[in-house]
């Protein structure tokens, strides 16, 4: 008779057998970057990240470097904002300030920025506003070619690899034209092909402080009670150019993860763990109601589903061991 627990009964044993163990060079780590000088501000949202200032950032990610982490994914909170989030394309904007700060890491990181306008702007959406309500509540046309053209600014400012998050419709082939054109061909875009509608974005929307100063993102994000929308959202990313494609959110999405593997298994996949679903499990530990090891349960669960990477706000505990 086979007894599978007999591969179980030694805990040496469980461990080389096992098929995921997660590594720090597989994982991202967020950071918030504020225009300003001398700024490290504790985020009340996501406890134990802060927001960083362009001049100090380099000190969190000669950290993380330190702990094996390889990747960072930077979003950035300009000092003022406008219905244009026109900070987003400055040369002295907070991200390209932030660019110019870490080229020092450039040997040893890869650096992946935002390229949304969520941040950027007085009302707080995506792009640019559309003037008819019944055709979404952005223009998509003219929003991709913003993206397009802070994308370029991002690579001029020394990014490593660009990712749109703003599910807008045509940013993908908006970005590689306006990119491979002016001599960045070489630029990677990752893709958020499948960004939900979600409500576990809260802590982020504090920390990045970029909520929605009225209504939502339902009309550009997808719809979380569609098993299938998935698949043209990322058809049309890849067809257009993405060369790798993100989930977001992960835990909740794990589905979708495997689907998209499977549809696109040499295409680059990663996960974003994102706020709310850190908040959640932080919380838990620290109240005692589950304990640590949850985390990591949680982090290999979407590399299982088929992540290749993972974006996390756990990236650096899990790194360091905790």
């Amino acid at each position: 008779m086979f007894r599978p627990a007999r591969l179980r009964t030694r805990p040496v044993l469980r461990d080389v057998l096992v098929d995921i163990n997660v590594q720090a060079r597989k994982l991202v780590a967020p950071i918030f970057v504020k225009a300003g000088k001398s700024i490290k501000s504790p985020i009340s949202s996501l406890p134990g990240h802060f927001q960083w200032s362009p001049d100090r950032v380099g000190e969190y990610v000669e950290n993380l470097l330190e702990s094996g982490i390889r990747q960072i994914l930077l979003f950035g909170i300009p000092e003022t904002k406008d219905a244009k989030g026109s900070d987003t394309c400055s040369e002295n904007g907070v991200i390209q300030e932030s660019l110019r700060a870490l080229s020092e890491f450039k040997n040893d990181l890869v650096i992946i920025t935002d390229v949304c306008f969520c941040e950027y702007t007085d009302h707080g959406h995506c792009g640019k506003l559309s003037a008819c309500e019944t055709m979404g509540r952005l223009d998509m046309d003219a929003t991709s070619e913003m993206i397009a053209e802070q994308a370029l600014s991002h690579a001029r400012a020394g990014t490593n690899v660009v990712a749109p998050s703003g599910m807008i419709d045509g940013m993908v082939e908006a970005i590689r034209l306006k990119l491979d054109t002016n001599g960045f061909s070489h630029i990677p875009i990752l893709s958020y092909a499948v960004k939900y509608a979600s409500n576990f974005y809260g802590p982020f929307r504090a920390a990045a402080e970029g909520a929605p100063k009225d209504g939502d993102r339902r009309s550009y994000q997808c719809d979380y009670r569609r098993k299938h929308e998935w698949q043209l959202e990322v058809d049309l990313d890849v067809q257009q150019g993405a060369d790798m494609l993100m989930v977001k959110p992960a835990g909740y999405y794990l589905d979708i993860i495997s689907q998209v593997k499977a549809r696109y298994p040499e295409t680059p996949l990663y996960g974003y763990q994102v706020s709310g679903e850190y908040a959640m499990i932080k919380q838990a530990v620290e109240n005692g109601a589950i304990n640590e090891e949850a985390i990591i349960e949680s982090v290999t669960s979407i590399f299982r589903a088929g992540a290749d990477q993972v974006v996390t706000y756990f990236a650096e505990e899990i790194a360091k061991g905790f």
